[in-house]
């Protein structure tokens, strides 16, 4: 993994930065709310962030591209609303997928998702979006989290 990220890493620096989202801590929670992505690099950083600040990292509202990495840390869980997107990792503004850094995002995605990731979705510029039920049929691992109620 750490050969990849080496010799990736200037494609990835080209993808730009994270997508504005919010993410904010309530008690022992993070939030994650309708995260769009970004740099896929800053996203393994911001992972292994939240894997150590022994809080629940709950994803709510739609989490798409880079952020997608984050549904398999071992203490996040899906909010029951939630829809999770997945594309090809591009440099912005183009159709240009760069090498390697489908390889570093499929790595952090297990089962069916792993599977549907290098059956196609790596490659696709058009977001494929699943619910989070449809997430966790994909990945038993992944949870829904019991502390968010859907109205």
């Amino acid at each position: 993994m750490k050969q990849t990220l080496h010799l990736a890493l200037p494609l990835i620096v080209a993808l730009g930065g994270i997508a504005p989202a919010a993410h904010a801590q309530q008690g022992r929670y993070i939030d994650v709310w309708n995260d769009k992505g970004g740099n896929v690099l800053q996203m393994v950083q911001r992972r292994q962030e939240l894997a150590k600040s022994g809080k629940t990292v709950r994803i709510r509202g739609y989490c798409r591209s880079a952020c997608t990495i984050l549904t398999t840390l071992p203490n996040a869980c899906l909010g029951p609303g939630s829809r999770i997107g997945f594309h090809a990792p591009r440099i912005p503004n183009t159709q240009i997928i760069p090498p390697y850094v489908d390889q570093i995002m499929g790595n952090f995605y297990r089962g069916g998702v792993r599977d549907r990731w290098f059956g196609g979705w790596n490659r696709s510029l058009d977001m494929q979006v699943i619910s989070a039920r449809e997430y966790v049929r994909l990945d038993p691992q992944t949870r829904i989290c019991d502390s968010i109620k859907l109205r």
